[in-house]
């Protein structure tokens, strides 16, 4: 509220004249305070005062209740009811903060909140309440604790403030802007400038903010750029106060006399759907304060100063009958509320009373209060003092309840012994590996520690320790669930680094610089020609899995030919990722579009397959049972896409399936037949056909507390799970009713791929795994001549001594029986009541029986081991997903030219031969599997592995638009005629402009430097093609605006051109289609051999997710590129060699890809076709030096001309 236009008697309390005020007593107090109140000696009371009983309140009619002393003498400033819990507060003017419970006003608390200022206004929250002084905002707890207090510049003077959510607070005052403040941060996130400033009343509602200025104007604001929409002019002199309610907004004021200001009795009311006055509402009161309380009616309540008060409806008259008088203790009111339940009212007067007026006998100042709670009363009345001087005086003057425990003084001598604390022992490691010069020791870090981290305890002798007085994360003591990570073997005492992590296990990141990825070595961890995957992009943690479906050669060539119309197939994109898997030799892929069309799928969220970022990059997602339901998610949906035999007309050529059958090749491939039995207890059988593309492990009962080691082959187990029998409750229509049964499983055909879900979420299946390993790996010492005593426990510890010459004379290598109990192949056999065999196959057994393809007519089946998945455990990182990988003898072939099998780790972008007994060995200390491929032996001869390109030349021509407002009148390009279809070598004109998905994730080091966590997510908004010869050179033929679902967080503008509403279809005017149909035009035009002249292709290409072969792309970037020298924009180079402007406001796709051709006809002008490279250099060379002098900078219009008429230039064309 404005004070300085108030009435001139109120102004001895102005804060401005009385900064110091002192909080005693006034000299016109009214004498009937001083009934019943006993001052301390510095003159004020702390106690509240009831000031008069309460009367008899008649219901639906306001009257006063109940009227309490805040602060005896001291005004009071503001007033508030709590939001959540049944509270009054009240501030003052010399900054104490009062608080009262209940309708009785009963004293809650009462603190200082500033020395010097007045409070001036207040806000609660759910956890506290915040209290604005002059330029201090302070956020305490109801009981009086300081949560935080935010100082303000001192040249502040802040008067209003508002909630605009949870967490967002908006602070305005005298000055010409207003802050926005994080509640979370408490840190200054935006300012606001006003135009007219002296904002001191804000209000709130679902279309803008309302600012009330003291110059009288009111201006409406937007809600989310905060840009004024309206302003209203109430009053020629101040504005005392407003509110808003529907469509109405109320003012009161003070207009401009010939003797100064005058409080104006006409309330001014507009109305927001129109934005214009209506008629002035004349009241019989000198309005200070207005509130709209909305109850039957949208009634105002209009407060003067002297404690007159009038309601009144805004578009109605006045009534002198609804006046009523509130009869403050000062002269003046000075604050007014109304509680959210509209039951109540709140005055208070310049005396330092609070007046509390209801219209019901017991009133609720919230429709739903919280309960409030208070302080715990002291349950000891007094106790007798006691003199610690005094030796002799007894002790037990104190009394003290009987008890049986024992005390914390008959504690052991040996437990409060002090005892000194001790260096824990320097790592084994280190003392290995350290070399002395002089007294210092230097040894590498053998990371066997996180940096800033220790151990929280550890023991020695006897004695605990505690090593640091901070944990970063508490760990369970339990290794109840695989969703945590493993304890860090920081502070153990024996082998620290046993359960260490092998290094190309880790998780793998990518080290951004300014340029990017381009000097980052890949090469470093794949020295394959194999790709890899990047793992930066939202929800890459199905890497792994993306290359085991790529190495089976059925499904990558069934992917390969299939083409469908759905723009969001996951079929057609993993389709195009395997085509660059294929082109790829050796550099890293990025799954991008296909793993956001994967995030459009209803079914892959409603899974919990969605990833949030934060999630992902913490490790708080359980990755092995992430990835095991992304398994059976893929098969379904690759199932469910290949089944439609539809074909597409908008893609002709489409059409060659890859199966003619009515069922998938998935299904072929990975779908096992079966028969559910369930038998009643009554003799009623029923049998229900079904099939799955998958099994999950079942593991056998008690496995957890069964010790003494009992074999359980592997294929006892998968039997077991894939021939699953178990009783439970079904309905049975002999009975009628539910009853007891038996649930059986019979096979009827096996699949020719064996997928099986290892379900090793707990530590009852880790135990199970453990244990089989150990017993393998005992059973394997004895088959190798190895001699075990009985008597004598094996474990895990003995293996490295069992691995010595002296102790293992037969086995070759111990280390490749360690923590194995899968088999590599196994045996399966269909019986002629429908049952299975499940055996373990080894070479020896076939060497024994004969080959498996020769029993595959008689119902027996060999499968080979061909991928696991597993989960790597990792405390540092939070661990993440490999796969090793069986890479078939196709695969080298077309890679390498060789014909071979071999094992491969797959993590991400490192790739990395292994033998093949790492395949199978799982410490499931850190490395735990989660998936288990399994294949037929000659599985692929039983397919047709032909891969026909499914993409025609018929995608390049005219197609509609996906906008609604498109016309032909705002089409810039022409599509390609018949006989203008590109041919191999052709030259095309490419650019293409992106717009931001999230932006980039960076840090400053400490020297000041950037480093970037995680670059920006970019999408592709557009795509320009332009023909590079024929009479029609330089037109563009793909002009393509990308529509996209997903938020936009910035359109780059400045950079691309693109403007909010281009990618919408409901309002742009662009040639609008989805990303699959110009990715397809774009593939076709690699697959037919055409050379792209572009600047900045490879950023392009990335973005677009494309991988083009080398020799297919003609970048100006690097033909105008000299080593070790920057890189030039396309803006300096057609300035240089084309005497053109290009670039000025924005960037243009058409306008860049034109430029990037001419600079390629150039480049071939000077460089003489490629033959005169040393004259060409010299045309580097000034091109650089004018660059240097120019500071790379093109010059205005205005200024400097063409470098062609320059001497500079001449020379250099004359070479």
């Amino acid at each position: 509220m404005n004070f300085e236009v108030l009435d001139p008697g109120l102004a001895e309390y102005a804060p401005a004249m009385h900064s110091t005020l002192d909080p005693v007593l006034d000299a016109h107090l009214n004498p009937s305070l001083l009934q019943n109140v006993e001052l301390d000696p510095e003159g004020v009371a702390l106690e509240a005062l009831p000031v008069q009983e309460s009367v008899h309140i008649m219901e639906g009619v306001y009257s006063e209740l109940h009227s309490v002393v805040a602060e005896v003498g001291v005004p009071v400033s503001v007033s508030h009811f709590d939001l959540h819990e049944e509270m009054l507060w009240v501030g003052s003017h010399g900054g104490h903060a009062t608080s009262f419970f209940g309708p009785a006003l009963e004293r809650y608390s009462s603190f200082q909140v500033n020395g010097s200022d007045d409070i001036r206004q207040i806000q609660s929250l759910e956890n506290g309440i915040l209290f604005l002084t002059k330029n201090n905002l302070k956020y305490m707890a109801r009981g009086g604790l300081i949560i935080f207090d935010y100082l303000l510049d001192e040249s502040e003077d802040m008067h209003s403030l508002l909630l605009t959510d949870s967490s967002t607070l908006l602070v305005g005052g005298l000055q010409n802007h207003i802050l926005e403040i994080d509640l979370n941060t408490v840190q200054e996130t935006q300012k606001y400038a006003v135009e007219t400033p002296g904002v001191t009343i804000m209000r709130q509602t679902n279309r803008f903010f309302f600012c009330g200025h003291t110059s009288g104007r009111v201006s409406l604001r937007d809600l989310r750029t905060f840009k004024v929409e309206h302003e209203f002019d109430a009053f020629s002199g101040s504005l005392s106060d407003f509110d808003v309610h529907g469509n109405l907004l109320a003012t009161c004021g003070f207009s401009s006399r010939l003797t100064g200001l005058a409080c104006d009795r006409f309330l001014k009311v507009y109305d927001l759907r129109m934005m214009r006055a209506i008629t002035p509402l004349q009241v019989h009161v000198d309005p200070a304060f207005l509130r709209f309380i909305p109850t039957y009616t949208s009634r105002l309540a209009i407060i003067s100063q002297s404690g007159q008060c009038q309601f009144c409806e805004p578009t109605g008259l006045a009534n002198p009958a609804d006046i009523f008088h509130v009869n403050p203790v000062g002269p003046l009111l000075m604050t007014f509320d109304v509680s959210a339940s509209k039951q109540a009212l709140a005055f208070g007067d310049s005396e330092g009373c609070v007046h509390l007026w209801t219209d019901s006998p017991e009133p609720s100042f919230n429709p739903y209060s919280r309960e409030t709670e208070f302080a715990l009363p002291c349950l000891v009345d007094s106790l007798p003092p006691l003199d610690w001087s005094q030796d002799l005086l007894p002790l037990s003057l104190i009394p003290v309840p009987l008890t049986t425990d024992t005390l914390l003084s008959d504690w052991p001598a040996a437990n409060s012994a002090p005892a000194p604390r001790r260096a824990p022992p320097v790592d084994a490691e280190i003392l290995r590996t350290m070399k002395k010069v002089g007294f210092i020791g230097y040894a590498p870090n053998p990371r066997t520690r996180l940096r800033n981290q220790a151990s929280s305890s550890c023991s020695e002798q006897g004695l605990l320790f505690v090593a640091i007085p901070y944990r970063l994360k508490e760990s369970d003591s339990e290794f109840d669930s695989f969703s945590q990570v493993t304890e860090s073997p920081i502070g153990r005492e024996e082998e620290p680094h046993r359960h260490m992590v092998s290094k190309k296990y880790r998780k793998v990141t990518i080290k951004y610089s300014k340029l990017g990825l381009e000097d980052f070595d890949f090469k470093h961890y794949n020295k394959t020609l194999f790709a890899g995957l990047e793992p930066h992009i939202p929800n890459a943690y199905c890497n792994c899995m993306i290359q085991v479906l790529y190495f089976l050669e059925p499904v990558r060539c069934l992917i390969q030919n299939h083409l469908c119309q759905k723009e969001f197939c996951l079929a057609c994109e993993l389709g195009f990722l395997f085509h660059m898997l294929d082109l790829s030799r050796g550099d890293p892929c990025q799954g991008s579009n296909f793993l956001r069309a994967f995030r459009t799928i209803p079914e892959a969220s409603a899974l919990g397959l969605i990833l949030a970022d934060s999630d992902e990059a913490s490790g708080k997602g359980n990755l092995a049972r992430l990835i095991q339901r992304w398994n059976r998610f893929i098969l379904t949906q690759l199932h469910q896409d290949l089944q439609e035999l539809e074909v597409p007309q908008a893609y002709r050529g489409a059409g060659g399936s890859f199966c003619s059958s009515g069922d998938s090749v998935i299904g072929q491939l990975f779908s096992c037949e079966m028969e559910n039995c369930s038998l009643c207890r009554c003799g009623s059988e029923t049998v229900r056909a079904s099939s799955t593309l998958l099994f999950t492990l079942s593991y056998p009962e008690g496995s957890n507390t069964d010790k003494t080691g009992k074999n359980c082959d592997f294929a006892q187990v998968l039997k077991r799970s894939i021939c699953l029998e178990q009783n439970t409750q079904a309905w049975c229509d002999n009975c009628e009713k539910y009853q007891p049964t038996i649930q059986t499983r019979n096979i009827c055909h096996l699949p020719d791929i064996l997928v099986i879900n290892c379900e090793v979420n707990s530590l009852k299946e880790a135990d199970f795994w453990r244990m089989q390993a150990e017993v393998a790996f005992k059973i394997a010492i004895k088959k190798h001549g190895g001699e075990i005593s009985k008597n004598k426990e094996f474990a895990l510890a003995d293996w490295k001594e069992l691995g010595s010459p002296e102790g293992m004379l037969m086995c070759p290598s111990i280390e490749e029986l360690k923590n194995v109990w899968l088999p590599f192949s196994i045996r399966m056999k269909m019986t002629k009541n429908k049952g299975l065999d499940v055996c373990n196959w080894t070479d020896g057994d076939e060497m024994q029986w004969g080959p498996a393809r020769a029993e595959e007519e008689h119902g027996v089946y060999v499968y080979d081991l061909m991928a696991t998945v597993v989960h790597i455990l990792d405390s540092r990182t939070g661990g993440s997903l490999v796969a090793h990988i069986k890479v078939g003898e196709t695969y080298h072939q077309r890679k390498e030219g060789v014909t071979h099998q071999q094992w491969y780790l797959f993590n991400d972008f490192l790739i990395e031969p292994i033998d093949k007994h790492e395949a199978v060995q799982f410490d499931m200390n850190w490395k735990v599997p989660a998936i288990l491929y399994y294949i037929k032996r000659n599985l692929n001869s039983k397919y047709n592995l032909n891969i026909k390109n499914p993409i025609e030349a018929s995608v390049l021509l005219a197609e509609a638009s996906l906008a609604r407002k498109q016309r032909k009148t705002h089409t810039t390009f022409i599509p390609l005629m018949l006989n203008e279809m590109p041919q191999v070598g052709d030259l095309v004109g490419l650019d293409a402009e992106f717009v931001t998905l999230n932006e980039e994730e960076a840090e400053l080091r400490s020297d000041g430097t950037k480093s970037t966590i995680k670059p920006s997510q970019m999408s592709v908004a557009r795509i320009t093609c332009v023909r590079g010869q024929g009479p029609n050179e330089g037109i563009p033929f793909i002009d393509d605006y990308i529509s996209t679902q997903e938020q936009v967080v910035d359109y780059l503008t400045q950079y691309s051109g693109i403007k909010p509403g281009d990618l919408d279809a409901k309002i742009s005017s662009k040639h609008l289609t989805t990303l699959k149909s110009t990715y397809l035009k774009l593939r076709f035009l690699i697959d037919i051999g055409v050379k792209f002249v572009g600047h900045g292709l490879q950023k392009d290409f990335r973005v677009i997710n494309l991988m083009v072969p080398k020799d297919q792309v003609l970048d100006t970037v690097y033909l105008f590129h000299m080593p070790r020298k920057r890189m030039i924009s396309l803006r300096f180079l057609a300035w240089y060699f084309l005497d053109l402007k290009i670039q000025g406001e924005t960037h243009d796709s058409i306008e860049d890809a034109r430029t990037a051709l001419q600079l390629y006809r150039k480049y071939l002008e000077l460089s003489k076709n490629g033959t005169e490279p040393e004259s060409f250099h010299k045309v580097l060379k000034g091109l650089y030096e004018k660059g240097r002098k120019m500071d790379w900078k093109v010059p205005e219009p205005e200024g400097q001309t063409s470098p062609k008429n320059a001497a500079v230039f001449s020379s250099v064309l004359a070479l």
